[in-house]
């Protein structure tokens, strides 16, 4: 079964258990379920949400953990309010991607932020999560949305490069290749930070930016990719710098950036810095 075929199923399923959402909606009764079990206090029944077998997959500030570990903190906070805003709420790849931005509530008046990527999936007729990345207290704005045509379908990733080579050779800059695509919510959380006051301006003085659009099963540019040498085993977005000759810089080897949501501005701007035109590197 392709993936368009799988998306539809995945609905058709959804609307058939009457627990289904909207795409792009902030409804999800499995996700509700899931938030009252929180609320509640109630560890069997959050335990009953993560996929057993094999066991759900879980990430917390980028370290690999386990069901246990992402149970234990919502159990930890007692929180008495969760408010929501929903980032993506649609099929991919067989599952729900639920991904949202919660600031919740605890017992001394005090606030915890929480971006949280859910990743819904029948199992047995029943939803469960099947892989949770939470970030905690993120450090870099969170989009609200991922609406952003960051990768147009119809841009010509080699037009564009050739372009920024002109302008970058003009303006004595270096080319900065952000390879991704409109899906990854890390680069949303990128290009957020690229237009904030920290980075806005070494970006503005050093660099011509361009979007390589991966596509969404990962397979466009794959010229570019073997060119500037991006690993895409580790995630995206993925980074090369080039001089305005297209020359190779460097480009990221272990997925610095995947996990952009967990990084902090400084940590950016300090490879911003280090690939500048003019640094010795």
């Amino acid at each position: 079964m392709n993936r368009v075929i799988a998306a539809v199923a995945l609905f058709v399923a959804v609307a058939a258990s009457g627990q289904g959402s909207d795409p792009g909606s902030d409804s999800f009764a499995p996700f509700e379920q899931w938030k009252a079990a929180v609320l509640a206090g109630d560890a069997a029944a959050l335990k009953g949400f993560y996929r057993a077998d094999p066991p759900a997959q879980v990430r917390i500030n980028s370290a690999t953990s386990d069901a246990h570990a992402d149970i234990e903190f919502w159990l930890k906070l007692k929180p008495r309010s969760i408010k929501v805003d929903v980032v993506r709420n649609e099929p991919r790849h067989g599952h729900i991607s639920f991904i949202f931005r919660a600031w919740i509530g605890i017992s001394n008046g005090s606030t915890v932020l929480v971006t949280d990527d859910q990743s819904w999936q029948q199992v047995d007729g029943q939803w469960r999560l099947i892989s949770v990345e939470r970030t905690d207290a993120p450090r870099l704005k969170q989009p609200a949305n991922m609406k952003k045509d960051l990768y147009p379908a119809d841009a010509d990733a080699h037009e564009e490069i050739t372009a920024a080579e002109q302008r970058a050779a003009k303006a004595h800059k270096r080319l900065l290749l952000v390879f991704g695509a409109n899906w990854c919510f890390d680069c949303h959380v990128l290009d957020l930070a690229f237009h904030g006051p920290d980075l806005a301006p070494i970006l503005d003085a050093s660099y011509e930016v361009v979007h390589v659009d991966l596509g969404p099963e990962e397979e466009k540019n794959a010229d570019l990719v073997k060119q500037y040498e991006i690993p895409l085993n580790k995630g995206v977005p993925a980074l090369a710098v080039a001089e305005s000759d297209g020359k190779l810089v460097v480009s990221q080897k272990n997925g610095e950036f995947e996990d952009a949501r967990a990084l902090s501005a400084e940590a950016l701007a300090e490879f911003l810095n280090k690939w500048k035109p003019g640094k010795a590197n």
